[in-house]
Order: structure tokens, then sequence, then C-alpha cells
């Protein structure tokens, strides 16, 4: 049995490096880059995609079903959506930050650069469940999407009805500490492109939920 949960486990891993669930997680650092939050944000994403995954596997393997693939591809379908709004959540926010050429001098130099009056508000006082939410929400649709796979696997490979539940938690335990390593490593692009300046910074998260549009849009088409 313990091969079987360490195979679970591993798989948690290499399913949290899933190309949608990257793009979902870069484009919510996308929104508002912080070294600090990317870790917590992983965390948040593994718990919500943890926890539909138990939720369906409990009906699962006590009712011995499948998920038809009918209902997996709309699943499939609301993860595209999904991604599409993230990465439309990017442009508003870049909007909203109201960045514009801001010219002034130096010791009789005049120069310009890339500048937002937003930036001035204090967020320092944010509260942590309203920065929780959307990727707790984001890991549960990507939970849906992924059950299908995940309970066909459970089905063929549990032999009693808790060593299937004990699978799905180690599972979730691997996603969620991919996922927030995942989340580390994805940070690093926006907190370096900050030290190049105001531009770097804007185009990367300007390409991150460009890309997200684009997935989501592929997977809609697909």
């Amino acid at each position: 049995m313990m091969t079987i949960l360490g195979v679970g486990f591993l798989l948690g891993v290499r399913h949290a490096l899933d190309a949608d669930h990257v793009v979902a997680v870069s484009t919510m650092l996308a929104q508002r880059p912080d070294l600090r939050r990317s870790g917590f944000i992983g965390l948040c994403w593994g718990c919500g995609h943890t926890a539909v995954l138990l939720a369906v596997g409990l009906a699962v393997l006590a009712l011995k079903i499948t998920i038809p693939d009918a209902v997996a591809q709309v699943f499939e379908s609301v993860v595209g959506l999904m991604l599409v709004a993230l990465g439309c959540t990017v442009a508003v926010t870049l909007y909203r930050e109201q960045w514009h050429l801001h010219a002034h001098e130096h010791d009789g130099e005049r120069h310009v650069h890339l500048h937002s009056h937003s930036l001035g508000t204090d967020h320092r006082h944010r509260h942590r469940w309203r920065d929780s939410l959307p990727p707790v929400l984001v890991g549960m649709v990507h939970g849906l999407a992924g059950s299908a796979a995940l309970m066909l696997m459970v089905l063929s490979a549990a032999r009693t009805y808790w060593e299937g539940i004990a699978y799905i938690l180690f599972f979730g335990a691997g996603s969620i500490l991919g996922m927030m390593v995942l989340g580390m490593l994805i940070s690093l692009p926006f907190f370096f492109s900050s030290s190049l300046g105001r531009y770097a910074q804007v185009a990367v998260r300007g390409l991150a939920g460009v890309g997200s549009i684009g997935f989501g849009l592929a997977l809609l088409f697909r």
C-alpha cells in the first residue's frame, strides 16, 4: 500500500506542473506580483484542488461509478473560460494602475519613465482571506477538470474504499507541495523584471495575461 501512496504523491507533484495549472497561477501572480505571496497562492490553490478531488472521490468510491466523458469535457471547457477570465483580469488590473509616461527633471536633465499613481496606495492591510479565495476557487475548478482521470486511476489501483481515499489525499498533498514550489519559481520572472524597470515588469505581466487568454481559447476550441 505504501508503494501506491508514494506513487500517488509523486503523481500529485507532477500534476501540479500541468500547463493549465502553470498558466492559471502565473496569471494570478501577474495581477499583483509579490515574492512572499507566491507560495501562499500555491498553497491555497492546492487546498481547493484537493478538497474537490476528495469530495468527488468519496462519491465515486462509494457508488463505484465513473465520470462520463461528456461531463469531463464540460469541466475542461470551464477551465478554458476561467483562464480567459483570468487573462482579462490582468488587463483590467494593468488598466486600473493607469501606467503612463511621466516626464521630470533631475539635475537639469529631463527624462521620462513609466509611472503609476495607484502604486502609492498602501496594501499592507489587505485581508488574508481575500487573497486566499481566488486561488482556492481556481484550484477547485482544476480539481473538477482533473477528477475524471484521477478517479479512473483510483478505481483501478485501490483495493479498498479507505485505500482509495488515502491515495487521493497523498495525491493532493503532492499537488499542494508541487504548486507551492512552482508558485515561488513562477514569481521569479515578475520579481526580477521589476529590477529591470517598469517597462519590463508591465511587459512580463501583460504576456502572462495574453498567454492565459490564448491558452484558455485553445482549450475551448479543442
